[in-house]
C-alpha cells in the first residue's frame, strides 16, 4: 500500500465516529443484574464520553441507586465505517484510510506495477543493479496514458533511457499490469 499524505486530525474531530458497546465478559462478572442498565447507559454515551474515557482509561457512571467505574477494558470501542474509508483503532489510535481509486492514483498504480515486472525481467536476466536497459512495449491503450504520464518515474526506477511504445512485438516477455496483459522487450544497452 502506498499513502499519500497523512493527516493528523484532533481528538476532538467530527470525522471519525465511534460506538461503544460492554465487553460482557469483563462486566457480568463485575455488574451481575445491574449489566442491563449499564448497557443502556453506554447506548447513550456521546462522542465526547467516549473521548473521555478513552483519555482516562475509566469513567464514573450513574445508573440507578449506585455510582459505578467503568474502566476502558471493560467495554469494546470500535470505529465505525465511513463510507469510501477503512478505519481500524487499537487503544488510543484510530486511522482511518481514504481507498478511493481516482484515475490518477490508478494510473500511477499501473507505473508502479509496470516498474515492478520490469524489474523482475532485470533480474532474471542476469542484469547487473546498475546495467541501463532499452524497453520496448507493444502498444496497449489501457496502459499507454499510465506509462506516457510516468514515463520519468519509470526510467528512473528501471534505468532506462527512454521506454518505445510500438505496434507489436514479433518477441519479447508477456506481463501483467493490473489485470492487463502486454508484451515487453528488455535488453542490456550495449
Amino acid at each position: 500500500m502506498n499513502v499519500k499524505e497523512v493527516e493528523y486530525l484532533n481528538p476532538d474531530n467530527t470525522f471519525i465516529s465511534k460506538k461503544i458497546k460492554p465487553n460482557f465478559v469483563a462486566l457480568g462478572k463485575k455488574l451481575g443484574p445491574k449489566m442491563k442498565a449499564v448497557s443502556a447507559v453506554l447506548a447513550q454515551f456521546t462522542q465526547d464520553d467516549i473521548a473521555r474515557l478513552e483519555k482516562e482509561g475509566q469513567y464514573n457512571l450513574l445508573i440507578p441507586n449506585e455510582a459505578v467505574i467503568l474502566s476502558i477494558n471493560e467495554v469494546e470501542i470500535i470505529s465505525e465505517d465511513i463510507p469510501g474509508w477503512v478505519v481500524a483503532g487499537k487503544d488510543t489510535l484510530t486511522v482511518a484510510l481514504d481507498v478511493t481509486i481516482t484515475p490518477e492514483l490508478a494510473r500511477e498504480g499501473d507505473a508502479r506495477e509496470f516498474v515492478n515486472r520490469i524489474q523482475k525481467i532485470r533480474k532474471d536476466n542476469g542484469y547487473d543493479l546498475t546495467d541501463r536497459i532499452l524497453v520496448k512495449v507493444a502498444d496497449s491503450p489501457a496502459l499507454k496514458e499510465s506509462l506516457t504520464r510516468f514515463n520519468e518515474y519509470i526510467c528512473t526506477e528501471i534505468l532506462a533511457d527512454s521506454i518505445e511504445l510500438v505496434e507489436e512485438l514479433a518477441n519479447g516477455t508477456e506481463i501483467e499490469v493490473n489485470d492487463i496483459l502486454l508484451k515487453v522487450f528488455v535488453t542490456k544497452k550495449a
